[in-house]
């Protein structure tokens, strides 16, 4: 159940999204109504022409606050309908296998929100009233990226293995190049369908060269990763943040490496497509320090169309009043835990560092005295009953280099099997993406 940052940053990146998202998509109506024309068909689902302009409006407002010139009206609006598109395909592959959110995940993320923020919950929504489609709007938005992380949970980290050879070999990599370095960086992706043809690959090539040729002649990167890049921070100019080496493809590390700050690289050819990077900062890798580690156990309960939320939690509880009667926590995991990661071992987790948890997990186990039970703990997970059994201040050293490796090996696998499944996802698809001007 050692399930890392993924998930952290995600609820923490709704911190900065307090504009609306379209709906979770809703069956095709027989007829559009006149005034709110459908501009995107997804498979036998529709968005309406509302749906797009609330979206560009917070994707004009998020890249100005960013000082991120703005790419031409037109061309914005066709990258945000590709995002809306590749989104509802998403959400109809969640709906298929009953992912759902619900107000009671929905009221906890405003509440971490507004935790991560030094806000209370009610701030948060006085302000998302002052935006676009109001508090409504701002729940919706929190409840797709829910289901979304849910999905991403599911479809990707879940499937994502790191083996110990994988970690050792890193390691050597790490020692060869004199140690962990961090990049900020940006992207642009033109990216190519999964049998691209002769044709495609050079039109694609094309395309990147001509972005690289205005970037030579001072174009504004993030405007063009706007307008242009097929990556899924597009919109946000094509900022990916702060990746340590071991989070990038080699062929990416080696780029960046030769860059510096302000610098933007060549065209470089990937399986995906092609793509451009900025350098935006350096920095050396995070040293170990003195932490307080906790060895705790815990029985998950997950959520489903069978399982709903409050039933997990009444499950839970009486879990834990057995325990209480004297029932070994170790045996009521074995039979009762659905994290098959740690059932087996009675639910041990081990010795864990703090953030490697999610947040909820974290902040329960956090206040929790050796032996003692804790409540139900909801998490994205599902239902959580949580037991420490005992605390220890470590010099992580070794330990948190291993642990390292292992998430930035973990993180950039996860990366490549993403943009692997929402290509296929895309091709399989029917999508149709239509101009003010059609019929």
């Amino acid at each position: 159940m050692n399930h890392t940052s993924s998930l952290h940053i995600a609820l923490t990146t709704l911190a900065l999204l307090l504009a609306p998202a379209s709906a979770m998509a809703a069956p095709a109506k027989p007829a559009a109504d006149p005034i709110d024309r459908i501009l995107i068909v997804v498979n036998d689902e529709v968005v309406t022409a509302s749906e797009v302009e609330t979206r560009l409006a917070s994707v004009r407002k998020r890249l100005t606050s960013q000082k991120v010139p703005l790419p031409p009206p037109e061309v914005l609006k066709r990258q945000v309908m590709d995002r809306l598109a590749v989104e509802r395909l998403q959400l109809q592959v969640a709906r298929l296998n009953g992912i759902k959110a619900g107000d009671e995940q929905i009221d906890r993320a405003i509440q971490l929100i507004a935790e991560q923020n030094r806000k209370t919950p009610e701030q948060l929504k006085h302000e998302a009233e002052k935006e676009i489609g109001g508090v409504r709007a701002f729940r919706e938005e929190i409840r797709v990226q829910l289901i979304l992380q849910q999905l991403l949970e599911r479809e990707i980290n879940n499937r994502v293995t790191v083996s110990e050879k994988e970690v050792e070999n890193f390691l050597a990599t790490q020692a060869a190049r004199g140690g962990g370095v961090e990049y900020n960086l940006s992207h642009i992706l033109i990216a190519l369908p999964e049998s691209a043809s002769p044709a495609a690959i050079a039109a694609a090539r094309e395309k990147a060269e001509q972005i690289h040729a205005q970037l030579r002649k001072g174009a504004d990167f993030g405007q063009l990763a706007a307008a242009h890049s097929q990556g899924q921070n597009a919109l946000e100019g094509g900022k990916l943040g702060w990746k340590a080496t071991g989070q990038l493809p080699d062929l990416f590390a080696e780029a960046l490496n030769r860059l510096q700050p302000g610098e933007s690289s060549d065209v470089l050819r990937s399986s995906n497509g092609f793509h451009i990077l900025r350098l935006n900062a350096r920095r050396g890798g995070a040293q170990a320090v003195q932490v307080t580690q906790i060895h705790a156990r815990h029985i998950l309960v997950k959520t489903s169309e069978l399982v709903p939320l409050k039933e997990a939690k009444r499950r839970v509880e009486l879990l834990r009043e057995r325990i209480q009667q004297g029932a070994d926590f170790s045996e009521m995991a074995r039979s009762n835990s659905d994290d098959l990661g740690s059932s087996a071992n009675g639910g041990d987790l081990g010795w864990v560092n703090p953030g490697v948890m999610v947040p909820e997990f974290e902040k329960a186990m956090n206040t929790l005295k050796p032996g003692a039970l804790s409540e139900p703990v909801v998490s994205p997970f599902g239902v959580h009953l949580i037991q420490v059994l005992e605390r220890r201040e470590r010099d992580v050293g070794h330990e948190r280099e291993i642990a390292n490796a292992r998430a930035q090996i973990h993180a950039r696998k996860a990366d490549e099997r993403y943009e692997q499944w929402l290509r296929q996802l895309r091709d399989e698809a029917y999508v149709e993406l239509r101009s003010d001007a059609d019929p």
